[in-house]
């Protein structure tokens, strides 16, 4: 919770479009907690550790976010190698990365369940993997993009 409260003060300073303010809206705060909740129980009941919410993670998530709810780029993964490279850089030699995005679930159980019904999100949501960050943001028709990113930065 503290390092999600970081990112957004972070982002509240920084120049900002309207669609970057939108981020830090108490309820895309709460839908993320409850995101993580939810990826974390899942991965307690597959035997794997919790993630903790990682501010830098969650600013590069929340801007790729922001890009694709604002039609900058298109819906997907464009930017991924430069996005972990940026956010690499700030973490202690990490050991491996992936991300997640979604559009149109409505809310955290909704895009959880998303994830969980396909194969590749999945494998990244049980990944070997203890840093996350969660981004969301709103288009202007009211759609919801989502993007979580999963670090390993812990040394073996």
């Amino acid at each position: 919770m503290k390092n999600i409260l970081i990112a957004l003060l972070v982002l509240m300073v920084m120049p900002a479009t309207g669609m970057l303010q939108a981020q830090t809206a108490p309820k895309y705060v709460k839908m993320a907690e409850e995101i993580l909740k939810l990826v974390n129980d899942h991965r307690k009941g597959m035997g794997l550790s919790p993630m903790t919410m990682n501010a830098a993670i969650s600013q590069g998530a929340i801007v790729h976010s922001t890009d694709m709810a604002a039609k900058k780029i298109p819906f997907g993964h464009d930017g991924f190698d430069k996005r972990m490279a940026s956010i690499g850089k700030q973490l202690k030699n990490p050991m491996g990365w992936a991300e997640n995005v979604a559009e149109g679930a409505t809310d955290a159980q909704e895009v959880v369940t998303m994830w969980l019904n396909s194969p590749t999100h999945k494998k990244n949501m049980e990944g070997d993997y203890d840093l996350t960050g969660i981004g969301i943001a709103a288009a202007k028709d009211g759609s919801l993009y989502f993007t979580q990113i999963f670090f390993n930065a812990t040394a073996r």
